[in-house]
C-alpha cells in the first residue's frame, strides 16, 4: 500500500485537517507504539496522558479533544474510532479471494446445486441435499453436513463445522474451529453408568452473526437453539442445547450459556462469564467478567459476582470486606484479652 498524505486520510473519514496537509503517512499504529510518518488515534480519554508522548506524525481525535502540540497533525471528528477502522482498512494488506467455484480437493454431493457465485476452497466437504445461497464462501477445510442450509453471502473460515440439518443465515462470518450442531450434553444416571439422552434438534443461526473462532452452538434435544440476528460471539464461547440468544446480543470470550436458556436481546456477557441452566435474563442486561449468573435476570440489569447479584451492591460488599476482616481482627483481639484475664 503506497502512503497517503493527511490530506487524502481527512477525505478519506471524513475528518477537519489541523497542521501541515502534505505530511505522509505510512500506516496506522497504537498511540505508544507510534513511530514518526504514522497516524494514531485517541478515542478515550483514559489514555489522554498518551497523546502527550506519541511519536505519531498525525492523530485522529474527537473536536473538542485540547491538544498543544505542534508537531502533530490534528485530524479532527465526531467518530475517533469509527474513522480511524477506515483508516486501518485503507491501509490493510490484501487477502486474496477464494476462487468461485470448486476446488479440485473438495467433495460436493451431486445432490447439491450451486450458484456461479458461490466459492468453495481446498479440501471441503458438503454433504447430500445442502442449500447455498449466492455468495457463499467456504475458505478451506470446511465440512458442512447433509441438509444443512448457508445464506447469502455468508463465510466459512477454514476447519468450519456444522452437523447435518443445521440453518445459517445471509453475512455471516464463522471464523476458524467453530462447530455447530454437536450433540448437546445430555446423559441419564444409571445402574451401569451414564446413558445418552438422544439429542435429535437442530441450530439456527439468523443473519448477521458473526462466531468468534472455535467456539460451539450445540443442537437442541428436540426443536432449536437458536442465536438471534445481529449477535456477535468473541472466541471459545459456548452455547448449550435449547437455549436461545436474543438479537443483537454480545458473548464475550469464555462465556458459556447452559442449557435452556433464554437471552434477550441485546444482552452482554462479558468475559469468562456464565449461565445456569434453565434461566431468563430480560433485554439489556449485562453480566460483568467472570460472573457466574444461577438465577432469572430482570431486563435492564446489571450483575456481578459469584452468584451474580445487582452490580453496585455487590461492588459495595466487596469493598467493605477489608474493613470487615479488619473489624473482624480486632474482635478477635479483643475476646483473646477477655479470655486471658479471665
Amino acid at each position: 500500500m503506497p502512503n497517503l498524505t493527511v490530506t487524502q486520510i481527512a477525505q478519506l473519514c471524513g475528518a477537519s485537517l489541523e497542521g501541515s496537509p502534505d505530511v505522509d503517512i505510512s500506516g496506522p499504529a497504537p498511540l505508544e507504539e507510534a513511530r514518526p510518518g504514522q497516524v494514531t488515534f485517541l478515542g478515550d480519554l483514559r489514555y489522554r496522558d498518551a497523546l502527550d508522548r506519541t511519536r505519531a506524525s498525525a492523530v485522529v481525535l474527537a473536536p473538542d479533544m485540547k491538544c498543544d502540540r505542534k508537531d502533530l497533525v490534528l485530524l479532527r471528528c465526531e467518530q475517533p474510532s469509527e474513522a480511524f477502522t477506515k483508516i486501518v482498512q485503507e491501509f490493510a494488506p490484501q487477502v486474496p479471494p477464494v476462487e468461485k467455484g470448486v476446488h479440485p480437493t473438495s467433495v460436493v454431493h451431486d445432490s447439491v446445486e450451486l450458484d456461479e457465485s458461490v466459492a468453495i476452497g481446498p479440501f471441503c466437504n458438503v454433504g447430500a441435499g445442502v442449500e447455498m445461497e449466492p455468495g457463499v464462501v467456504l475458505v478451506s477445510h470446511v465440512s458442512v453436513g447433509a441438509g444443512a442450509r448457508i445464506g447469502k453471502n455468508t463465510v466459512l473460515f477454514p476447519q468450519v463445522t456444522l452437523y447435518p440439518f443445521v440453518q445459517v443465515g445471509n453475512t455471516c462470518r464463522l471464523h476458524s474451529g467453530v462447530v455447530i450442531g454437536a450433540d448437546g450434553f445430555g446423559f441419564h444416571p444409571t445402574q451401569d453408568g451414564w446413558q445418552k439422552i438422544p439429542q435429535v434438534g437442530s441450530v439456527i443461526i439468523e443473519d448477521d452473526v458473526e462466531i468468534g473462532a472455535n467456539s460451539t452452538v450445540d443442537c437442541a434435544r428436540f426443536g432449536n437453539t437458536v442465536i438471534g440476528c445481529g449477535t456477535k460471539m468473541d472466541n471459545m464461547v459456548h452455547v448449550a442445547h435449547n437455549s436461545q440468544v436474543g438479537e443483537a446480543s454480545l458473548l464475550l470470550a469464555q462465556c458459556g450459556v447452559a442449557g435452556s436458556t433464554q437471552l434477550g436481546r441485546g444482552v452482554i456477557l462479558a468475559g469468562q462469564s456464565g449461565v445456569g441452566g434453565h434461566l431468563k435474563l430480560g433485554a439489556g442486561v449485562r453480566v460483568g467478567a467472570g460472573s457466574k449468573v444461577l438465577k432469572s435476570v430482570d431486563a435492564g440489569q446489571d450483575v456481578f459476582g459469584a452468584p451474580a447479584g445487582p452490580k453496585q451492591e455487590t461492588l459495595r460488599a466487596l469493598a467493605f470486606l477489608p474493613r470487615l476482616r479488619a473489624e473482624l481482627r480486632r474482635l478477635k483481639d479483643r475476646l483473646k484479652v477477655l479470655e486471658d484475664n479471665s
